[in-house]
């Protein structure tokens, strides 16, 4: 989770605002790659939880014979104290 935060950040920083966070594609040979969606999930809460919203990607999966990336979780934003 840290690495990701501090990804977003250091792109944000070299001037690139981190609009995606593709979940990998299922093919041959990526197995090793796979998140199950749970993870991939708690991940995105945790970049929602410590950075503020435009630092935080749209979670998504390419879905085989669709045109269009499949939207997994949109930023939520930190919640209020």
């Amino acid at each position: 989770g840290e690495a990701l935060v501090e990804l977003s950040e250091r792109l944000f920083a070299a001037g690139v605002l981190p609009y995606y966070l593709h979940m990998p594609d299922a093919v041959a040979g990526t197995a090793h790659f796979d998140v199950p969606v749970e993870r991939a999930l708690a991940l995105h809460r945790h970049l929602a939880e410590r950075l503020p919203g435009y630092l935080v990607p749209r979670l998504v999966r390419e879905t085989p014979g669709e045109p269009a990336k499949e939207l997994v979780s949109a930023p939520q934003g930190r919640a209020s104290a």
